[in-house]
């Protein structure tokens, strides 16, 4: 075996037992920030090092997992029980094609595209969520600075 791939294999693993318990945590407390930003980073690494070694099955997954983790960590969308299902879901995809890594040396054929989507699907219900609204008797940024606040829009009768 490759030592890059070696190594990798070597690393992934470790990444992904650090990932299991990391999601227990998050299921425990989903507003940890620490959490949320380990399982982003171990993610994020996977993903880049994929890349790298020319693993477009195993990154494909790993990215589609990476940017619902990112909505998570900015806030932009809740981490909800069925919301780190579908993430569970992947990690143990990626744990599906890294055992196929270790026993072939190639990534094993697969369709993720179904698991793909529901990662999408998560990404298209944060992006259509609206703005988190300024919380009541907060002055905005530009007031404070002494500029005009904008004013509010006239409701439509």
């Amino acid at each position: 075996m490759d030592d890059l791939l070696a190594d990798f294999l070597t690393e992934t693993n470790e990444s992904l037992a650090e990932l299991d318990t990391a999601l227990i945590r998050l299921e425990q407390a989903p507003d940890d920030q620490a959490t949320l930003s380990q399982i982003f980073r171990l993610v994020h690494t996977i993903k880049g090092t994929c890349g790298f070694l020319g693993l477009p099955r195993l990154e494909k997954v790993a990215h589609a997992a990476e940017n619902v983790l990112g909505r998570f960590r900015d806030g932009t969308l809740a981490p909800t029980p069925a919301a780190i299902t579908v993430i569970l879901q992947a990690i143990d995809r990626i744990k599906l094609i890294v055992a196929g890594l270790e026993a072939t040396e190639a990534e094993p054929q697969g369709d993720d595209a179904a698991l793909i989507g529901a990662l999408n699907a998560l990404m298209e219900e944060a992006s259509a969520a609206p703005a988190p609204s300024a919380v009541p008797g907060e002055v905005e940024p530009a007031a404070e600075a002494g500029e005009p606040a904008a004013a509010p829009a006239a409701a439509e009768a």
